[in-house]
């Protein structure tokens, strides 16, 4: 039940219709109650006057000569008869069905039941269509020659004063209820209110703030009810500053790495067009002006992929066979090792094997596979005397649950010092004059998280030099259907 209806969810008024639903309901639960307690209370004096009356009458009956005799003074008579509102009825029978005084018409009592001497019972009856309100009881004679004699004494009253001392008691009662019912309502009306002031205290406050203020909300002036809502806002509010200070600096550093080769271009162009420039310089430009481009190129390549992986989480999911996934890398990467002089190769799981299967995004876990390949040639020097070596690896294991997948080679390895740097967008290991972006590994950081897990950095060759890298990410395999 609503009380107020609305096109919009309100607070103020779901509480109050919690509140003044039952409130209102219980309303006419009182008004039937207390009908009930004031009946039985307006009954209470009437019914003992009439047991007090049977009880009378029934010691003026007597018993003379083997008769039964019923005498009731005049007085007496003239005070039964006397109220001038209700009608007063009284009967003294036998057993026998002989009328001893009063009424013969009286409606008799239940047939059968016999009452204990003393004992008075009081019942509803009708006598001409009116409702009589009735106490009668039962005395017994023994004569002499041992016969036992019963006469059933009734005396009746219509219940008309009865009624009017209940009303009178209802409307002392329900009156002052009907009085205090308004008084009620704008007391929650008011209480409520005041309730939630607080809540648009903290909507005031959300309100003013400029755009640009992210600081957390002051969790010690809002009630403790609405306390883990502001803790869930300033958890929201955290996350939202760190996205944006990720963003702005995403951004820069991506206009930072874009300026160079871009600049690059410019300058080789220019150069292309001076005034006197061989044959010779016009190519050199012209190849200056190619690796610029493809620098350009697969650094806005990168920032898609890592963007892509950033929403990886909308993508749809399935049965991805970890080792046939890695071979296709593998193969597809094959041409620019040899151009490197680099020895690279596959060892591990066949993609028939059992255990190699993971819930997963094709797409995403290729280019994460991608990546660490990339990275690996750009940073693995290979020179006759040393050829370098990457090794792509998958080792599945049913019985403890682990499938994994390793890209070790070896270069000259990370220092201690910079293996929690190189998972940040942009940073590349100092020293090093190879080609690259610094986009690699946060995409293939973000797309192991996407997928549950993490990515491990470790020397490939512990205690040699150079030591190598081996990067080392653990899946979740598909339990066996």
């Amino acid at each position: 039940m609503r009380l107020f209806q609305r096109g919009q969810r309100s607070l103020f008024g779901e509480i109050l219709d919690w509140m003044l639903t039952p409130f209102l309901l219980l309303v006419p639960m009182s008004i039937g109650l207390t009908w009930l307690v004031a009946q039985s209370i307006a009954a209470g004096p009437f019914d003992r006057a009439l047991e007090s009356n049977a009880l009378t009458l029934a010691r003026l009956v007597t018993l003379e000569q083997r008769n039964l005799r019923f005498h009731l003074p005049q007085p007496m008579l003239d005070m039964l008869r006397m109220d001038e509102t209700d009608h007063v009825y009284y009967q003294v029978m036998a057993a026998n069905s002989q009328l001893l005084g009063g009424q013969a018409d009286l409606p008799p009592p239940p047939a059968g039941e016999i009452l204990a001497p003393g004992e008075v019972q009081v019942r509803d009856d009708k006598i001409h269509g009116m409702r009589i309100r009735v106490a009668w009881t039962q005395v017994r004679f023994t004569t002499p020659e041992g016969a036992l004699l019963t006469v059933q004494v009734q005396v009746a009253e219509t219940r008309e004063k009865q009624q009017a001392f209940a009303t009178e008691i209802i409307k002392g009662v329900l009156l002052p209820q009907f009085a205090i019912l308004p008084l009620a309502v704008l007391l929650i009306w008011l209480a409520l209110v005041r309730g939630i002031k607080p809540l648009s205290e903290l909507e005031d406050r959300i309100r003013e703030r400029r755009p640009d203020d992210l600081s957390p909300l002051d969790e010690s002036t809002v009630p403790a009810e609405v306390t883990p809502l502001v803790m869930s806002i300033n958890s929201l509010l955290a996350k939202l500053k760190e996205s944006l200070a990720t963003q702005k600096r995403f951004l820069a550093d991506a206009a930072h790495q874009l300026k160079t080769p871009l600049a690059g271009l410019r300058m080789q162009a220019d150069l292309a067009q001076r005034e006197g420039a061989n044959a010779e310089e016009l190519k050199q430009s012209l190849k200056q002006i190619g690796r610029s481009s493809m620098r350009a190129t697969h650094t806005v390549n990168q920032l898609l992929a890592l963007a892509r992986a950033e929403g990886g989480s909308v993508l749809a999911k399935q049965p991805c066979n970890l080792a046939r996934l890695t071979i296709e890398v593998v193969r597809e990467a094959v041409p620019r090792a040899i151009d490197k002089r680099i020895d690279l190769g596959y060892d591990g799981a066949e993609p028939g094997s059992p255990g190699v299967l993971l819930d997963g995004n094709p797409t995403l876990l290729k280019e994460l596979i991608r990546n660490l390949l990339d990275n690996a040639i750009n940073y693995t020097p290979s020179w006759p005397e040393r050829p370098g070596v990457i090794t792509a690896r998958v080792t599945a294991d049913r019985a403890r649950q682990l499938l994994m997948l390793q890209i070790e080679d070896n270069g000259p390895g990370i220092p201690e010092a910079e293996r929690e740097l190189i998972f940040e967008p942009f940073y590349r290991v100092l020293g090093n004059e190879a080609d690259g972006s610094g986009l690699g590994l946060p995409i293939v950081l973000e797309i192991a998280r996407q997928h549950g897990t993490s990515v491990q950095h470790e020397d490939a060759h512990p205690g040699q030099q150079p030591p190598g890298s081996r990067f080392t990410v653990r899946f979740q395999p598909m339990a066996a259907a």
